[in-house]
């Protein structure tokens, strides 16, 4: 398969969504400089933007919404 993406993901792990006060457990499945793929617990609404910090390095960024599939979403990094 012929990758498209202009940038290198990476493989990361563990990490929480978070805003309105509360949290969420995620896992993000790959990341980039730019963005990333966050596997949700379930299928569920996600604000359009929010934090999101990995558990490993706790490096909390701001993300924005760009696209949901089921119990997948794709993020860009605001804070670049």
């Amino acid at each position: 398969m012929i990758e498209r993406r202009k940038l290198e993901r990476i493989d990361v792990d563990e990490a929480y969504i978070s805003g309105d006060g509360a949290s969420l457990r995620c896992r993000v499945v790959n990341m980039s400089e730019e963005g990333a793929s966050v596997e949700l617990p379930s299928k569920r609404h996600v604000d359009s933007t929010f934090k999101l910090m990995l558990e490993k390095d706790r490096i909390i960024r701001s993300c924005h919404l760009v696209w949901s599939s089921g119990n997948l979403i794709g993020v860009s990094f605001e804070d670049l």
